[in-house]
């Protein structure tokens, strides 16, 4: 087996990983959602932490599941003409699009979301609501920690794109037993 398919699994691993996390922290939206509906209407109780809970596990949601949307395809692009290509087409606007748009994109969103987060950390930024969550640097620093997983998961898409271009008969027998 070709050494590019089995780092391209390896990074694979990492983003069904993360799919897995969003998944879970999505569960935990959702209670906390359900939790907060339920004390606001039912006993008149309005909690800052849980409303500002709500919208740092979206964040944390959203920014964990981009990199396994881009593994599994999920990600948004033009299907009306990328469908109808053929296999090895789709392999070099994959191959063109990760090294020109997605992998820039998502390291330079990294290097500058890092002193984001950092600044967010000295200062000890938290809520300015009185009841809010102290610790607002944990979702910001998810911005540069999840911008490098897609990068990852952009390199795994590079990867799988030159594996559909140099090892096709692979990549159809891995596809077939695991559909």
């Amino acid at each position: 087996m070709s050494k590019l398919i089995c780092i391209e699994r390896g990074i694979n691993r990492v983003s069904d990983g993360l799919g897995w996390l969003a998944s879970v922290l999505f569960l935990l939206l959702l209670t906390n959602v359900v939790y907060d509906v339920v004390m606001r209407y039912a006993f008149n109780d309005v909690s800052i932490a849980f409303q500002e809970m709500e919208w740092h596990l979206f964040s944390a949601v959203f920014l964990l599941g981009i990199p396994f949307a881009i593994r599994t395809g999920g990600h948004v692009r033009v299907d009306i003409f990328y469908e109808r290509l053929s296999f090895k087409a789709q392999a070099v606007i994959d191959l063109i699009g990760c090294v020109c748009l997605l992998l820039p994109f998502c390291l330079l969103v990294a290097w500058y979301g890092y002193d984001f987060a950092y600044e967010s950390y000295q200062l000890g930024e938290g809520s300015g609501d009185p009841g809010g969550l102290p610790y607002r640097w944990v979702v910001k620093a998810l911005i540069p920690v999840s911008f490098l997983m897609m990068a990852l998961s952009g390199f795994g898409l590079l990867i799988h794109s030159l594996n559909k271009l140099l090892h096709p008969h692979l990549l159809y027998a891995k596809d077939s037993k695991t559909q």
